[in-house]
């Protein structure tokens, strides 16, 4: 991990949270996705070199790109340290190291580091590279602010916080139940629930789509999602314009494919938003308000999985 590199950025934030608690966020990255606006979906594999392990991330750059990118972490629980090389690194960026630093300054409050040192070449003139100093600064001085506001809610967050995965068994293969799962542009055609989409690929295997559906309440709304595709196992989703119910939406249609037959899975995880409960009527509670969403989301995706379900056996002729 030793690094010679010639920029820093440094951002600095106080968390009112204990350390252990906030070091237990930065390292569970499978949670950023729900955490982090930019992020859409992380994979973590087995470290290599000394690294404690090897972070896949896909996240959204500008309002229609994802920047895929990979991290070995070196996770240091006794120092509360992380340290992390992204590769490749961003744009006009030769090199690249990271850290998270946490510094406990009390029973239930700490403080929290994100450091940057990176070089962006001999022939990159100076004010590019204070250009790209400012750049990794506002990004880390964001990451720290929704890490803060993760943390500092704390239990509550928890609550508000729903995860499922609904199933169902198809006498089928696997990209036949794709092919409709994927091909977002004519669910106006095929799923009764969407009543409209638009939909955009800047490039292969990634969709940003505005769409408009209604919820089996009658209930309209317009989101906005980003969707990356890894045929044909995977689907994963991140609504980045939200229904008011909503703080948070992520998840995956999930294609495992068996002797018998394709086993389809549709994930979600929400996150409540608490001011908005009473839209559901005055008074309405979190419980009651997580039954809600369960209800209805999980109705629509089923929906959705059966018309994956009857096109594959369709094609398959059973």
């Amino acid at each position: 991990m030793s690094r010679t590199l010639s920029r820093e950025a440094l951002e600095t934030v106080a968390v009112a949270a204990p350390a252990d608690a906030v070091f237990g966020l930065i390292t569970d990255v499978r949670r950023w996705p729900q955490l982090f606006r930019s992020l859409v979906h992380t994979r973590i594999g087995p470290g290599d070199g000394g690294a404690t392990d090897v972070v896949h991330c896909w996240g959204v750059r500008g309002p229609d790109a994802v920047r895929a990118w990979t991290a070995r972490r070196w996770i240091d629980a006794e120092a509360l340290t992380v340290d992390f090389d992204n590769e490749p690194p961003p744009p006009g960026v030769r090199a690249q190291h990271g850290r998270w630093t946490v510094e406990p300054s009390g029973p239930g409050s700490c403080r929290v580091t994100l450091s940057h040192a990176f070089d962006c070449g001999d022939d990159v003139p100076g004010h590019l590279a204070d250009r790209t100093a400012a750049e990794f600064a506002r990004h880390s001085a964001g990451q720290l602010a929704e890490l803060k506001q993760a943390a500092e809610r704390g239990v509550e967050l928890d609550q508000l916080i729903i995860g499922w995965e609904d199933t169902l068994f198809v006498s089928g293969d696997a990209a036949d139940a794709w092919v409709v799962l994927w091909e977002a542009g004519r669910w106006p055609e095929r799923i009764p629930h969407v009543s409209r989409l638009a939909l955009s690929e800047p490039e292969p295997g990634v969709q940003f789509f505005d769409m408009d559906t209604a919820t089996p309440d009658g209930r309209a709304h317009t989101t906005r999602s980003v969707r990356i595709g890894f045929p044909h196992d995977l689907i994963v989703y991140k609504q980045i314009t939200l229904p008011p119910m909503l703080e948070a939406h992520t998840g995956h249609w999930r294609f495992e494919q068996t002797p018998e037959g394709v086993l389809l899975g549709a994930r979600h995880t929400v996150t409540l938003k608490k001011s908005a409960l009473d839209m559901l009527g005055p008074g309405t509670t979190v419980p009651a308000a997580r039954r809600y969403a369960r209800k209805v989301l999980g109705t629509n995706s089923m929906k959705n999985l059966q018309i994956a379900k009857a096109y594959a056996e369709e094609r398959a002729g059973d």
